[in-house]
């Protein structure tokens, strides 16, 4: 498979999702997709990244946008993780990594001093035909939701390239 890269089509992966459903990009075509990686479900990070995108979910509706969470969790402790901090959107398991490998987001990191592979923060911006139109790699959380919003904005308007 090769490299995900501006302009052209994303990976069409189906993996089980919250909600006991399974969720394949396709299936929201017409639609742009707001496609967030995060390292682990629960953490202090990544809750306060799902917190940030479901404060924001009805700006990104207004857009037609759909938001879904991707992390290796397991499809349980996904659905806790979405219980407990009440989100309006979708998470997908991707035990098997096919998703964040698709979209290159593995990656050897430090964590207490020791190597460990894991994923790297990113988000990317499909467009409505299935194209991926902008990423954010390295993400920081703090005003990153934002930034997403006003690139959504941006190509909704047509005044990204």
């Amino acid at each position: 498979m090769s490299a995900i890269a501006i302009g052209k089509p994303v990976p069409d992966i189906e993996l089980p999702a919250t909600g006991e459903k399974s969720i394949k990009l396709a299936d929201y075509r017409g639609k742009p997709v707001v496609l967030y990686f995060y390292p682990k479900a629960s953490t202090p990070g990544c809750t306060r990244e799902g917190l940030d995108f479901n404060a924001a979910i009805a700006k990104f509706r207004r857009q037609s946008a759909v938001i879904l969470g991707v992390s290796r969790d397991g499809l349980k402790a996904q659905e806790n993780f979405k219980s407990k901090q009440g989100f309006s959107f979708d998470l997908l398991s991707d035990k098997d990594e096919s998703l964040c490998k698709a979209f290159d987001v593995m990656k050897m990191k430090s964590m207490y001093g020791k190597r460990v592979r894991g994923i790297e923060r990113s988000t990317f911006l499909i467009d409505e035909g299935g194209l991926l139109r902008h990423e954010w790699r390295k993400v920081k959380v703090e005003g990153h939701v934002e930034e997403v919003l006003e690139t959504l904005k941006a190509m909704r308007a047509g005044k990204l390239p």
